[in-house]
């Protein structure tokens, strides 16, 4: 194992995960669809069709109480629990998928800042505030910091601080 494969295994060792299990009509379509973008803005790991799990925490048990509650108004089935996987290989693997989803996306915002390295001053500082928020809301759903968070950080950081663009120079 390699040295982030023992800081997961040591992050995953004693964990309490908050998970939900939910089963919504096929139709009409428009509240399933509602329900999984709100479970993707979360960032849970989907174990099985209708089968969710976060990180225990006040705030991701809240959240996906709050998501039961409206499968329910659409008339569907939901439940949710608190556990933890009965494996060590198992959590390792839910906690390496789950970062795994969060470090492709922190690399996606870290080749975007390095594309616009040569782009005009209003151009770039529009693109660090769009950027900005999207490490926001990267980082709302990020519970196992991988490596590329400090460097899409600073990566835009830096994209906000050049004082002139590479053709100006």
């Amino acid at each position: 194992m390699g040295m982030l494969s023992d800081e997961v295994t040591r992050m995953a060792r004693d964990d309490q995960w908050v998970l939900l299990s939910y089963r919504l009509p096929r139709l009409p379509s428009t509240p399933r669809s509602a329900v999984w973008r709100k479970l993707n803005r979360l960032g849970v790991a989907q174990l099985a069709d209708g089968l969710v799990a976060l990180p225990a925490d006040a705030r991701t048990r809240e959240a996906l109480e709050w998501i039961a509650e409206e499968v329910l108004e659409h008339h569907g089935e939901a439940m949710v629990w608190l556990g933890q996987p009965a494996d060590t290989a198992g959590r390792v693997a839910l906690v390496e998928r789950m970062t795994a989803a969060t470090a492709a996306e922190y690399d996606t915002v870290l080749n975007e800042a390095a594309a616009m390295r040569d782009s005009d001053p209003p151009t770039r500082r529009r693109v660090v505030a769009r950027l900005r928020r999207e490490l926001h809301r990267i980082d709302a759903r990020d519970f196992f910091p991988p490596p590329q968070r400090n460097a899409a950080w600073h990566a835009v950081d830096e994209l906000a601080t050049e004082p002139t663009s590479m053709a100006q120079r």
